[in-house]
């Protein structure tokens, strides 16, 4: 007997659920779609790293990275 259930792993409930099925992989074989698309909630790498550096220097008051290259 086969069963197929789809499973919300977005909850603690159904991640639970997913990690003891993984315990039992002699008898349970787990397939996840492939996400081709990007969430929309994604930013370009080139924007996170601008953030972060804006981050850092909000919080040490100054430019990190000239201080970099002043010490190389």
């Amino acid at each position: 007997m086969s069963v197929i259930a789809n499973i919300d792993d977005s909850t603690p409930t159904g991640r639970k659920i997913v990690r003891e099925l993984e315990k039992h992989n002699r008898v349970v074989k787990l397939s996840y779609p492939e996400q081709e698309e990007i969430p929309e909630s994604c930013r370009p790498l080139e924007e996170g790293i601008k953030e972060i550096w804006n981050q850092l220097e909000n919080k040490f008051g100054y430019d990190i990275r000239i201080l970099k290259n002043e010490i190389i």
